[in-house]
């Protein structure tokens, strides 16, 4: 592609060097560059690309996108000054891959919790009703039946328009993404054309990223604002944040809801450990997914899926077979009757989610024992707030390891031991080991009790020092229940 043809609509401020051009590649690591490659040095949140000019040159870049020029300049380089870097490298991306968001509906969905089970259940709906689909999720990336391991909730601007040209060219008529806060601020999505947006909820998360919670809320916002006049917006109008999403968006604007009045509204008629009953628009259904917050993601789904123009009855007799995504409430049985779950729980509202959910439905002297811990290297402050809510809503927890990455196990379990009263420190027991901490509590467990283990989800690993180790909570929980 000639360099003249991937500017179109670039706010260039300035050119250095030639037009015609011809670029075979777009890249922002320098380490990627190879021959007649075009360089975009983006700053970034650890090292910032303007360091890496010259390594881009003599790995074979003949084009530099940058937001100031070096004082010397190479006579063979063309140099592209924008105001922007990381905003024109989603611009870039788009073009290189021949806006590939507008050859199918593309829909973004953003919140702190629900963003993998609304996307990954979107595309088990709109499979089962025939269509060709594509799927950008925390758990993994998909087109149709092809299965492409996920190393980001949202991926780079570069390996996310190569995503969609590939679902484009293999006949996908919709790709269901998450859009997580990171990506809207790092400008990720920069170029795309969504269809609509959904928004789930929002709570304490991230703050080691934003700062504060009120510039996490306008993360989030932004999604919204950029949406055009031919997308719709559907929020949840239960969440006290949900109408802030809506305010200066141009797109149609609609709402769901358990509690308030909306344009979708669903009611719990039943719950059990292995569904519920839901009643959605006058409607029932029976659905496999169980809880209060899976009500709202499977309500957000059904209305994402009436706004595309499904048919209703369609859509919730699909809704009835559609199972939701890998490590969310995925319940274990052990032959005495041990139920155990395994879940990405990773912020106080949704271990508060999950807890309330399984207190609704255990029964008798059932008792509830969670393995819970905090990844590292991330938001501290949610720590003791999340050790409170397992102690409060569990008989029995073990605070153990999440993620440590770079962090010491043990600062981590301090954090979260700072969460726990002194009157319950009988209730609570510390195992650094997650393997060990998980085995335990299934050996705590009577016949019938339930053991949670938040955290982890899908997740086949854990990070120690930079590097991942196989690890699979619920492969650890099988493996326990074989054993008894």
């Amino acid at each position: 592609m000639k360099l003249r043809e991937l500017l179109h609509a670039i706010p260039v401020q300035q050119l250095e060097g030639l037009l015609e051009v011809d670029v075979l590649s777009v890249c922002f690591d320098s380490r990627k560059v190879s021959a007649d490659s075009l360089f975009v040095a983006v700053r970034g949140v650890h090292t910032d690309g303007h360091l890496y000019l010259d390594k881009a040159v003599e790995n074979g870049a003949k084009v530099l996108v940058l937001d100031t020029l070096p004082e010397k300049l190479h006579e063979e380089i063309t140099y592209v000054v924008v105001a922007d870097t990381s905003y024109v490298l989603g611009l870039l991306a788009s073009n290189f891959y021949g806006d590939p968001s507008k050859g199918l509906k593309l829909v973004g969905i953003t919140g702190t919790n629900g963003k993998t089970t609304i996307a990954t259940l979107l595309f088990n709906l709109f499979k089962s009703l025939g269509y060709h689909v594509g799927l950008l999720s925390t758990v993994e990336n998909k087109i149709g039946d092809r299965v492409i391991p996920a190393t980001h909730t949202t991926p780079d601007p570069i390996a996310l328009n190569m995503l969609l040209r590939e679902m484009v060219d293999e006949g996908c008529d919709y790709c269901f993404m998450e859009v997580s806060s990171h990506a809207v601020v790092q400008q990720r999505i920069a170029g795309l054309r969504f269809a609509g947006g959904i928004f789930s909820n929002i709570t304490h998360d991230h703050l080691d990223f934003h700062g504060t919670f009120d510039h996490y809320i306008k993360a989030k916002k932004k999604f919204f604002d950029d949406l055009d006049r031919f997308a719709f917006a559907l929020t949840n109008v239960d969440d006290r944040n949900g109408t802030v999403m809506l305010q200066n968006t141009f797109a149609h604007k609609k709402t769901y809801g358990l509690k308030t009045m909306a344009d979708f509204k669903a009611k719990v008629v039943e719950s059990h450990l292995d569904g519920m009953l839901l009643q959605v628009d006058g409607h029932e259904v029976w659905v496999k997914l169980v809880g209060g917050f899976n009500a709202y993601n499977l309500l957000a789904v059904y209305g994402a899926a009436i706004l595309l123009e499904q048919e209703t009855m369609k859509v919730l007799t699909a809704m009835s077979d559609i199972a939701g995504a890998e490590g969310r409430f995925d319940v274990v049985r052990s032959t005495n009757g041990t139920v155990g779950i395994v879940d990405y729980a990773h912020t106080p509202d949704a271990v508060e989610n999950v807890l309330s959910t399984i207190r609704e439905l255990r029964k008798g002297g059932q008792q509830i024992i969670t393995v819970l811990g905090c990844g590292g290297d991330r938001d501290k402050t949610k720590r003791p707030e999340m050790a409170e809510v397992a102690v409060r809503l569990s008989d029995k927890v073990i605070i153990t390891s999440d993620n440590p990455r770079t962090e010491d196990p043990m600062a981590i379990i301090r954090d979260m031991e700072a969460g726990v009263d002194s009157k319950d420190r009988k209730h609570v027991f510390t195992i650094a080991e997650r393997k060990e901490a998980i085995r335990a509590a299934c050996h705590l467990a009577q016949a019938g009790d339930i053991v949670l283990v938040a955290g982890k989800g899908h997740e086949k690993y854990q990070e120690v020092q930079g590097v991942r180790y196989h690890f699979d909570d619920k492969e650890i929980l099988i493996e326990t229940f074989n054993e008894q």
